[in-house]
């Protein structure tokens, strides 16, 4: 049986107490938050013991596993505090609020690989959409050859915010502390799956804004750009709260033998005449927001049963610093 704690009862912390209880061999030992009510919430809800400090639960709850929740800037410190004390990590995205910070957690990763090996505490970053059904296939398609040379690409996030959104949890619209608004919370779940299709990037055009929400937040709500990858392939990225409601998040990718559509579930229009072939995502019930998805508790259940294993966790602190890098280079084009 696996300890696991989770640290920061925000609104995504239901997603990992429902995984809690979905995978068998995980006992929740306890919940941790600096805010009594967000703490109380947790406890009622778990049955779990509340501690007030990181410390306090590392030294009375004994976890194997802590899950990070907090807010963007507590990430890396809750995150070494842990690991520090021999305890494995799995961390929401994104890897930090800054690069700087990020990279101490980069470095520490790889300084006790490099001194520890198959010992070190495992370190993982929860870039969920990897595991969607439509992010597998084409991964596979892709790695396969069998969509032929890629010869572009075009993704977007169209979604919709209100003011509440930021005045229930200032946090999110200053750039102190998330480190960003659109780009660091929403689209950098689809940033990560373009880089991770279509390799590094290597140059950025582009710029932010903030077009509707300025009189309430310092960081944008709105972003558009042209990322180059290390292959030639360019990808025209868009994004935006500014929307009345939700879109589906779009990817599209313009392959030799086929047109590629990501969107809820992914769509392979082969250019030979064959029937395109549709594989439709996964839908589960939860207790989550139905744009996080549905695959948190596949990303957590792989997390656990690779433990064991002599190799880092995939979804790694340095594989999480591409989609960072990406979108500060973008605000760094636009001035902040």
């Amino acid at each position: 049986m696996k300890r696991a704690a989770l640290v920061g009862c925000g609104d995504v912390a239901v997603i990992h107490f429902e995984a809690f209880d979905a995978i068998d061999g995980v006992e929740l030992v306890g919940v941790c938050d600096t805010d009594p009510n967000a703490l109380r919430w947790a406890c009622d809800l778990t049955g779990a013991p509340g501690y007030g400090s990181v410390a306090e639960l590392l030294e009375i709850a004994q976890p194997d596993v802590v899950h990070v929740a907090t807010p963007h800037d507590q990430h890396v410190n809750v995150s070494l505090e842990a690991v520090a004390a021999g305890v494995h990590v799995l961390q929401e995205k994104p890897l930090a609020h800054t690069v700087e910070d990020g990279q101490r957690l980069v470095d520490w990763h790889a300084a006790a690989l490099a001194r520890m090996g198959p010992a070190t505490p495992k370190v993982g970053i929860c870039f969920q959409n990897r595991y969607n059904v439509s992010s597998q296939q084409l991964r596979r398609l892709l790695d396969s050859g069998e969509l032929g040379a890629v010869r572009g690409a075009y993704a977007s996030v169209v979604w919709t915010r209100t003011p509440d959104y930021y005045q229930v949890k200032p946090w999110r619209g200053t750039r102190a502390r998330s480190g960003g608004g659109l780009l660091i919370n929403q689209a950098i779940h689809t940033l990560d799956l373009v880089q991770w299709f279509l390799g590094e990037v290597v140059d950025i055009v582009g710029h932010v804004a903030t077009n509707k929400f300025g009189d309430l937040i310092d960081v944008e709500d709105t972003a558009e750009m042209l990322l180059t990858h290390a292959s030639g392939v360019q990808t025209s990225f868009y994004a935006t709260l500014t929307a009345p409601q939700h879109r589906p998040v779009e990817l599209e990718l313009d392959c030799q033998n086929a047109y590629v559509t990501l969107r809820n579930g992914l769509t392979v229009a082969w250019h030979d005449g064959r029937a395109p072939q549709v594989f439709e995502e996964r839908k589960v019930p939860s207790g989550g927001r139905t744009y996080w998805g549905v695959s948190h508790e596949l990303l957590i259940r792989d997390f656990y049963d690779r433990l064991d294993d002599p190799e880092p966790f995939w979804i790694s602190p340095a594989e999480a610093m591409k989609s960072l890098r990406i979108l500060k280079q973008t605000y760094e084009r636009s001035g902040l």
